[in-house]
């Protein structure tokens, strides 16, 4: 299964062109924002628990990435409400359910086979905000290929500044819109739409008449050659 699986163009998907698809796991529906594979797979996708869902114990040989969008996400008797951002690395495993239902936002099989470190934060926790410029950043993760964070515009704020660009131009970029809405040229990308920039992009956009809180990755487009499928689905 190939969507969005060409990295050197352009993607997007807003909200109201959301499709949840069954997964294999009653209970458990994901919409496939990109994907690489079938069942075992390099994917990017919102995925939705019903109360009191689960997937069974498994691995994810090239690591897994979550950000908690709504309720409570549970693995191996942790409970993470919405706001947590976790890091689960390559050769990892884990039980996922949620007693109350929940939304997240997750991506597979896209990590450094060199990354060992686990990563839990709660980016509802004012001491993890720090004041960049005329923005709020909430820093996740800053590594040899990526930098991924959570960043809070103002109305009509530009997202891209002068480093930010430079790192989409070098890397690419990617972001999923938490809060608030954002603008591009004529178009508008309210919560929970996605967009994915191919390395070499210089996007133009900017936060809309409420501001804009963003998940943002940068640089990780420049070290795909290609990709291969195998990894559990959640």
């Amino acid at each position: 299964m190939l969507i969005n699986a060409d990295f050197s163009c352009r993607a997007a998907l807003k909200t109201e062109e959301h499709e949840w698809i069954k997964s294999p796991q009653n209970g458990v529906e994901r919409v496939m924002l990109d994907r690489v594979g079938f069942e075992e797979a390099r994917a990017t996708s919102l995925v939705r628990y019903a109360p009191s869902s689960y997937f069974p114990q498994h691995q994810h040989p090239g690591g897994e990435e979550i950000l908690v969008l709504s309720g409570t996400f549970s693995a191996d008797n942790k409970h993470y409400p919405t706001g947590w951002y976790l890091r689960n690395p390559p050769a990892s495993s884990h039980t996922p359910y949620s007693d109350e239902g929940a939304i997240i936002f997750v991506k597979l099989r896209q990590m450094l086979p060199s990354e060992e470190r686990h990563v839990a934060i709660d980016t509802h926790d004012i001491a993890n905000w720090q004041p960049v410029g005329n923005r709020e950043v909430c820093s996740l993760f800053s590594g040899d290929s990526e930098q991924v964070s959570l960043q809070r515009l103002k109305v009509g704020d530009a997202l891209f500044t002068e480093d930010l660009m430079s790192q989409t131009v070098a890397g690419g970029a990617e972001l999923l819109v938490v809060k608030g809405t954002l603008i591009e040229g004529d178009e508008r990308y309210k919560q929970g739409s996605w967009i994915r920039w191919p390395v070499g992009a210089q996007p133009q956009i900017k936060a809309g008449k409420t501001g804009a809180t963003i998940y943002l990755k940068t640089g990780h487009l420049a070290h795909i050659i290609g990709a291969t499928a195998n990894d559990s689905e959640i």
